[in-house]
């Protein structure tokens, strides 16, 4: 069972005020085929290409992603005015049990300090360019994607492919990583 753990709270009850791509762990065993129960909650003004990404990528890993909207209807209007139609209310997928939450941006959330996550968990990670002067720990700002245990970070719209692939990684294995990319004709580092 995942463990939820405070942001992921607030994001969901306040619409994404998370200031980076983020996905959380709980402590979960995959039996057989079962399939992962993904959950990636989306708002009005989601980063477009994080979601799409997100969700295409966790489910040519055969996962099951429950896109949830945060907003009074099942359509939202993304970023950059591209409209995505979820699955099911939020409140109607918060009945059910996931293995995982998956946070893609939400641009209203840049003004929040990525440090008020981070501090009270003492992970590494990396955020939107602009943000990551505000990083308590800074070593791993500069990369695409970092991995610090049960937390995954990205930069932004441009390393989504980057930071889905690196979450296939850690739920099955770098194998599955890499047959996806090469599907997509992207080079998994």
């Amino acid at each position: 069972m995942i463990q939820i753990i405070l942001f992921s709270l607030q994001v969901i009850g306040s619409k994404f005020d998370v200031p980076f791509p983020v996905i959380v762990f709980g402590e979960f065993q995959i039996f057989g085929f079962a399939l992962l129960q993904i959950l990636v909650p989306v708002a009005n003004g989601t980063e477009e290409m994080e979601a799409v990404m997100i969700i295409d990528i966790l489910r040519r890993a055969s996962a099951n992603v429950v896109v949830a909207s945060v907003e009074d209807k099942l359509q939202i209007v993304a970023s950059r005015k591209v409209k995505l139609v979820a699955d099911m209310p939020l409140d109607e997928a918060a009945k059910l049990s996931y293995d995982l939450i998956v946070l893609p941006v939400n641009w209203v959330c840049h003004e929040l300090l990525p440090t008020d996550l981070l501090n009270n968990w003492g992970k590494k990670a990396t955020a939107f360019p602009a943000l990551c002067s505000k990083l308590s720990d800074q070593s791993e700002a500069e990369n695409r994607v970092v991995v610090d245990g049960n937390l995954i970070s990205s930069r932004g719209p441009g390393t989504s492919i980057e930071f889905s692939l690196a979450i296939v990684e850690k739920l099955f294995d770098r194998k599955k990583a890499l047959e996806i990319a090469k599907a997509m004709v992207f080079t998994h580092p």
